[in-house]
């Protein structure tokens, strides 16, 4: 996280200003499943701060909380073509895939950790299953960090702090001193890098 992430928890000045008329997340999810990327950028901000509270409680851990976090949002742009507004909120859906995916964390890392208990130290090789999933899973981990490198500091902040922090655009350009403006456009450029980074397509 960085240094201007990590002040945050000492600023507690809500933005007073009146707010526009907000669009729902649901009629954003289904732009974002037709690959609008400023839509992308409008459900993470207003996401991925409760998707990573959620799951810094199941975790605790907060590299691994940052990981998943980062693997949720990427989820919910390659998957937004399956959200069903019939089926509950937008949130829901996404808070939902992101406790599921929490609980998979845990429970991989408990089985790494029994599956040592049981070896004792012998030198017993895994399965070819087991590596391949711990492969893709570092694989994956890897690629979201190399990618995160690729941003200018000014989309990595941008990113950084409306992921852990849940700040809106105006808190943001408040906190780095960039106009509004500035802030929406190098966000929108960081994501799509990211997005082109991983090879995710819609």
């Amino acid at each position: 996280m960085s240094r201007a992430a990590a002040t945050l928890r000492a600023v507690a000045s809500p933005d007073p200003s009146p707010a526009a008329p907000v669009v729902r997340l649901e009629d954003l999810l289904e732009k974002v499943a037709r690959g609008d990327e400023a839509a992308f950028a409008e459900v993470f901000t207003r996401a991925s701060g409760p998707v990573h509270g959620l799951v810094r409680r199941v975790l605790r851990d907060p590299a691994q909380s940052e990981e998943v976090t980062q693997e949720v949002m990427l989820n919910v742009w390659r998957s937004a073509t399956r959200f069903d507004a019939a089926q509950g909120s937008a949130m829901a859906w996404i808070m939902t895939m992101a406790h599921r995916r929490a609980v998979d964390r845990v429970r991989s890392e408990q089985s790494a950790t029994d599956r040592v208990r049981r070896l004792g130290g012998r030198e017993v090789l895994p399965a070819f299953d087991e590596v391949a999933e711990t492969v893709e899973i570092h694989l994956e981990r890897e690629a979201v960090r190399r990618c995160l490198t690729s941003l200018t500091d000014l989309q990595r902040e941008s990113i950084d702090l409306a992921y852990y922090a849940g700040k809106s655009y105006r808190e943001v350009s408040e906190l780095l001193d960039v106009p509004l403006g500035t802030v929406k456009t190098r966000m929108r450029d960081g994501l799509i890098r990211l997005r082109d980074c991983l090879g995710v397509t819609a």
